[in-house]
């Protein structure tokens, strides 16, 4: 069993500043997890930024030093000149469905209509190369899941994610991108980007302006994913970014819905894998209403954004640890003994320690911000490489 943190005690406090919020999640080894940590340990981001280097230190760290006050400004500022909103996890604005994953992004910024978050949402992810038949079957199904309620999730590529988004622009689409929410992507998408900016919705988790690199397409994906119920792929071939999202979606007990296509195409190659492997056939709306258990009009959308979530997602967010002290010398020293560059469970290392879950928690945390401990996909962790 993992540690689980109550999203109404790890939030953001009332009287924190936004650059304060910016300061933690930038701040050196804080990543999701810790995030949430620091902030359900501390009860706000100031507090939460003068623990910090206490807290590094203990875990072992010999220097520790916090994200600059100027360098949170500056990215406050190229937000509020790009009209960009902050949506900082565990805050009532923050999507729902995308808090409960794993390793849900610590800060968001959001270009453009916020509020499509709050409606039941449904990636369609594919191949840049489509053909032209698998870009009209993206336009078309986009369109109708858009008209029966559904707000459309791409990653603004060319190709089926451009098709997908175009079909739903007009009922309310969102884009998950990995560079700067105000940044343009490739030529071919740039102005459907400034148009998504317009009347849809652009989130990112990197500063204004950044440039796209590789480490964060994968980053990226698992935010389309999280974001919702469930993933629709048209032409994905078996090693490509739509797969990435897939095997996202599938680790977040997301439903992976796949059109199938002809084993000459490699485009289609992906999709036919994942069918075969216990994925969704789809061939239209319907088919993916049908797969998600909901057939949504705009006139009976839920009543709340994490309607529909399952009873486990519902449990993560009232679960709470119980308080506890730092983590002592002692603890440390075994968890730091127990972990190599091969994962471990948590529950394990509890076992092993006979640590409690709240204190073996404390002792991940200050290793972890020590940058001795490294967070893997499923819960996994392991030994930091040096």
């Amino acid at each position: 069993m993992q540690v689980r943190f109550d999203f109404a005690a790890a939030r953001p406090a009332p009287q924190d500043r936004p650059i304060d919020v910016i300061r933690l999640a930038r701040s050196r080894n804080v990543g999701p997890a810790t995030f949430r940590a620091l902030l359900a340990r501390h009860g706000s981001a100031r507090k939460a930024l003068a623990a910090l280097p206490e807290l590094a230190g203990r875990g072992g760290a010999r220097a520790y030093e916090v994200c600059p006050e100027d360098a949170a400004a500056r990215e406050l500022a190229a937000a509020e000149a790009a009209g960009a909103k902050l949506l900082a996890l565990g805050a009532p604005d923050y999507p729902a469905a995308l808090a409960q994953i794993p390793d849900p992004p610590p800060i968001l910024w959001a270009i453009g209509r916020v509020e499509l978050l709050a409606r039941p949402c449904v990636a369609i992810v594919g191949a840049r190369n489509a053909s032209a038949l698998g870009q009209r079957l993206a336009r078309g199904l986009a369109a109708e899941l858009g008209a029966a309620g559904w707000t459309v999730v791409s990653g603004l590529a060319r190709g089926i994610d451009a098709a997908a988004h175009a079909g739903a622009l007009a009922t309310g689409t969102v884009a998950a991108t990995a560079g700067g929410a105000d940044k343009d992507p490739a030529f071919e998408t740039a102005e459907l980007a400034r148009r998504m900016r317009r009347e849809g919705l652009v989130l990112s988790e990197q500063p204004m302006g950044a440039e796209p690199q590789a480490p964060h397409f994968p980053r990226r994906n698992r935010i389309i994913s999280g974001l919702s119920r469930g993933v629709a792929l048209i032409e994905a071939a078996e090693r490509s970014g739509s797969i990435i999202t897939a095997r996202c979606a599938l680790e977040q007990g997301r439903e992976v819905m796949c059109v199938p296509g002809t084993p000459l195409d490699p485009r289609s190659g992906g999709c036919n894998a994942l069918i075969r492997e216990g994925a969704t056939l789809i061939r239209s709306a319907e088919d993916v209403m049908e797969a998600l258990g909901m057939v949504l009009t705009p006139e009976r959308a839920p009543d709340s954004p994490d309607a529909g979530l399952t009873e486990a997602g519902a449990a993560f967010a009232r679960a709470r640890p119980a308080p506890e002290p730092c983590a002592d010398a002692r603890l440390r020293a075994d968890v730091a003994r127990l972990l190599n560059l091969s994962p471990v469970e948590e529950n394990e290392l509890a076992r092993l320690t006979g640590a409690s879950l709240g204190a073996l928690a404390d002792a991940l945390l200050e290793l972890e911000l020590a940058g001795r401990l490294e967070r893997l996909p499923g819960g996994l962790l392991a030994l930091a490489p040096r």
